[in-house]
């Protein structure tokens, strides 16, 4: 189990009837908890309709943090979804445009159950 130490306020989203934790933000408290049930809970409860892109960039940043044990940059999701999806969707406008809640690296964090660092507004 690796617990948000930074949170103030443990709030629950429901994942298949399983109270999962958040901080006050939507940050998942436990990473071990996280699953693609935890991905439609929350999503849901933002008011963010998932397409097959939020999935890819929620799975990049999983892979990516997995592997590197850091959060991706934009910059490199930009890099990697230029090279996947072409300019037109590779850039910061459209991935701030899928996540409209604080773009890829607030709210695909949260989705991707990934926390956000100490020093991250």
């Amino acid at each position: 189990m690796s617990t948000n130490p930074y949170a103030t306020r443990i709030e629950h989203v429901d994942v298949d009837g399983k109270m999962v934790a958040t901080d006050q933000e939507g940050y998942i408290q436990d990473m071990d908890d996280w699953s693609d049930g935890f991905v439609i809970a929350l999503a849901k409860k933002e008011g963010l309709e998932l397409t097959d892109d939020n999935w890819e960039v929620v799975r990049f940043i999983r892979d990516y943090y997995f592997e590197r044990r850091v959060q991706a940059q934009v910059r490199d999701m930009i890099k990697h979804f230029r090279k996947v999806w072409g300019k037109e969707r590779g850039n910061n406008r459209y991935l701030h445009d899928i996540f409209p809640k604080g773009g890829p690296q607030k709210q695909g964090n949260r989705l991707a159950g990934i926390r956000k660092t100490k020093g991250e507004h």
